[in-house]
């Protein structure tokens, strides 16, 4: 709960709790304190456990911190149920982009593998070919 407070502000925290409670009230306040919040944590885990009783047992591996949307995200993700293992595995980043950087050269098939760093550039003063009447163009000129 307090895990980012450094020594500086704890012992300012102390000084502070000394000067406006006293020396000799400060370790009933202390106790005071500790057992609030022992009774707080009491009455959470007794709500915690009403709630896991009424749920039912279907829910019994149900815990409230995945209620927290990135926890949640994170199980969701991490079980696999998707088959995301499988997407990311046969996803190659370099074979894809060849395969774009040659649709967009007008390169035919996928079977030329060039880099992207080798170098290869376009001449933009030629005219493209003309596609066949009933072949369709890659791309969309007027999109781009």
């Amino acid at each position: 709960m307090f895990n980012d407070i450094g020594p500086l502000e704890l012992v300012t925290l102390i000084v502070l709790a000394v000067l406006v409670f006293g020396p000799d009230k400060l370790p009933k306040v202390i106790q005071d304190v500790t057992r609030t919040i022992r009774k707080i944590r009491e009455f959470s885990e007794s709500a915690k456990q009403d709630i896991r009783d009424e749920l039912g047992p279907e829910f019994k591996d149900f815990e409230f911190e995945d209620l927290n949307p990135k926890t949640f995200l994170r199980k969701q993700l991490d079980g696999d149920s998707l088959g995301l293992g499988d997407i990311r595995s046969g996803f190659d980043l370099k074979k894809e982009m060849a395969e774009v950087t040659d649709a967009v050269n007008g390169r035919g098939g996928s079977d030329s593998a060039v880099s992207p760093s080798a170098g290869a550039r376009v001449d933009m003063t030629k005219r493209p070919e003309e596609p066949a009447q009933d072949a369709r163009p890659l791309f969309d000129a007027d999109a781009t």
